[in-house]
């Protein structure tokens, strides 16, 4: 009998977005298939997956330990996210070679379903870094009798979902800093620094509008500028190591002395990039806005305002700008108002005539009541309201009031 060969071993994965990408967050069921195509009939111990899902980092230093002496230190971490095997074809032993409990596959094309779930802990976002990673993936191994196994694997991505509508990132970011050059003993003006922008949380994409003044008191020539860097750092065996990446940045115009430059909502574009990961003890990734004025043969001016790269983005009701009264006084706006006032309700519609005659029979009342307070009252309880006119009843008398009040005025 001649066996037949595996002509492709491969792992693809259920995609329920759009895009077609495998994307998974905490708590998802990741599903799919291992795909088995033979050109004859082969006969298989076992068909196995290893989820496994981990943030990794490593990196070298160079010591020296006397004269002549070097060596390098090495400095590794890892946290594992996920662990999950599982056995589609056979048993959980595959090492010995016996013929007993084969599984025969057919010629052709097979499909062997797995599903998992994934923890409902916050998982780290798939991220690759200089010195470190966050890796989700699916292995797939297959047995056969007196045969190496076949393995195959596939990353899938994992975003932990970080929701940029809440109040600590849609707070407004801002701040001021000034400078004052020295040159021996000559003292030149101050150069001043103030930006705003509108949130500290972003999605990729998105265009951050800079609010900044900038103001060159001092002789030189100076550029403000602005730019949006990454920081990766990387922790282990109580080291850390950082790593820090320009984004994208912007440029104004040049400032000569004594003038004032100002950016009413200038935009930096967020260009594709990983989200911030935030909860893992051993990577993190943050992000920041560096708003600098560029001094020539100084250090620079610079104010660094944070940022959050997050996966969800702002709801259309969810800016500062917009609130309940804004949008109810929105509504209103449309309304047709009415041509003339309408008046207002008799006093019959208001009182009937039994409440009228039954104010008469007021119940008594302590003694402190009594006298011309309680009586005022009384006198004025259910009394109908004069009667509603557009039209003054007496014209003339109003004439002569408002006279005698211009007449009474001091002079100026």
């Amino acid at each position: 009998m001649v066996l037949g060969k595996v002509k492709s071993f491969t792992v693809s994965y259920d995609c329920f977005n759009d895009s077609n990408v495998p994307v998974f967050s905490s708590g998802d069921c990741v599903s799919g298939r291992v795909v088995v195509e033979v050109t004859g009939e082969i006969r298989v111990k076992s068909l196995k997956i290893h989820a496994k899902g981990f943030a990794k980092v490593r990196w070298t230093e160079s010591r020296n330990a006397g004269s002549n002496t070097a060596y390098t230190q090495n400095y590794t971490e890892e946290v594992e996210y996920l662990n999950h095997k599982d056995i589609l074809i056979g048993h959980e032993r595959d090492d010995d070679n016996s013929e007993e409990g084969l599984t025969t596959i057919h010629a052709g094309r097979h499909e062997y379903a797995f599903s998992l779930e994934l923890p409902q802990t916050p998982l780290a976002t798939s991220f690759e870094g200089k010195h470190g990673s966050v890796r989700y993936w699916v292995k797939a191994e297959l047995h056969r009798p007196w045969l190496l196994p076949m393995k195959t694997k596939k990353e899938f991505t994992v975003f932990e979902h970080i929701d940029i509508n809440t109040p600590l990132l849609l707070s407004p970011q801002a701040g001021t800093a000034d400078k004052t050059l020295c040159c021996w003993f000559c003292t030149s003006g101050p150069i001043s620094l103030s930006a705003k922008i509108e949130r500290k949380g972003y999605t990729p994409g998105e265009s951050i509008q800079i609010f900044a003044e900038i103001e060159n008191c001092s002789s030189r020539m100076v550029v403000p500028k602005a730019a949006i860097y990454q920081t990766q750092t990387f922790y282990a065996k109580g080291k850390m190591k950082e790593v820090k990446q320009l984004v994208a940045n912007l440029r104004g115009e040049s400032l000569s002395s004594g003038k004032t430059e100002t950016w009413n909502g200038k935009m930096l574009k967020i260009p594709p990039v990983s989200p911030s990961i935030l909860d893992c003890s051993i990577i993190r990734v943050e992000y920041s806005l560096m708003v600098y004025v560029d001094i020539p043969g100084a250090i620079n001016l610079s104010l660094n305002l944070p940022l959050v790269i997050g996966t969800i983005p702002l709801h259309p009701f969810g800016s500062r700008t917009s609130s309940v009264s804004s949008q109810c006084s929105m509504s209103w706006l449309g309304m047709g108002l009415p041509e003339r006032p309408e008046a207002p309700p008799s006093y019959a519609e208001i009182v009937t005539e039994e409440q009228r005659q039954n104010r008469l029979d007021v119940p008594a009342v302590r003694e402190e009541m009594e006298g011309p307070l309680f009586a005022y009252i009384h006198e004025f309880r259910f009394q109908p309201p004069p009667l509603y006119s557009e039209i003054d009843p007496n014209p003339d008398h109003a004439s002569r009031t408002e006279a005698h009040r211009l007449d009474s005025c001091p002079s100026r």
